[in-house]
């Protein structure tokens, strides 16, 4: 079973799904946090089938709404070793201008590998079921990660941000590199 197959039947919408290239609703706070919890709870549920499936330990995991086919702007970033972070209407307000360029995976090509460059840290603002605010900065691979998450929000995949010319690899091929699979991303 291909990779991609495997996180479909996992319920991960895959390439080519329209609501993979929409950008998502955001919620309407505090008057669906409700809908935010309960998609928050679908998120996790999902991402709790997905680590039984297999191994996310060495870069953590991500996972948006639209990616289980629900069109609202939320997502859950794991990343290793850390507790879950929990993005609604989440938005960018700060990039550092020093960038760096990793191979990334997602659920919803899960075939392939991409080298994608990406900021080292960012500044993110998000909600709160309840309506508040917080803005909170990320660095390194959390920031990776969740930049990514936030992409898939506004309907891009990490293909949307790759350097022309380049081509993602097929993930057998990735597995062999030495950023492979369950290895963490290092930063100096």
């Amino acid at each position: 079973m291909r990779p991609s197959e495997q996180m479909r039947d996992l319920g991960i919408v895959q390439y080519g799904a329209p609501i993979l290239a929409e950008p998502a609703r955001t919620f309407q706070l505090p008057a669906e946090g409700a809908k935010a919890d309960a998609t928050v709870d679908q998120l996790v549920a999902v991402m709790e089938r997905l680590t039984a499936a297999h191994d996310f330990s060495g870069k953590g995991l991500g996972l948006a709404a639209p990616q289980i086919g629900l069109n609202r702007a939320a997502a859950v970033v794991r990343p290793p070793g850390a507790d879950p972070i929990v993005l609604l209407n989440p938005r960018i307000t700060e990039t550092s201008q020093a960038t760096d360029e990793r191979y990334e995976g997602c659920l919803s090509l899960f075939d392939v590998r991409a080298l994608v460059p990406r900021p080292l840290q960012i500044t993110v603002e998000t909600a709160t079921p309840q309506g508040t605010t917080a803005t909170t900065a990320y660095e390194h691979g959390t920031a990776r990660l969740i930049a990514h998450e936030i992409d898939h929000l506004g309907g891009l995949l990490l293909l949307d941000r790759m350097r022309p010319g380049v081509r993602p690899i097929p993930v057998e091929q990735y597995r062999a590199s030495p950023e492979a699979t369950g290895r963490p991303w290092t930063y100096e």
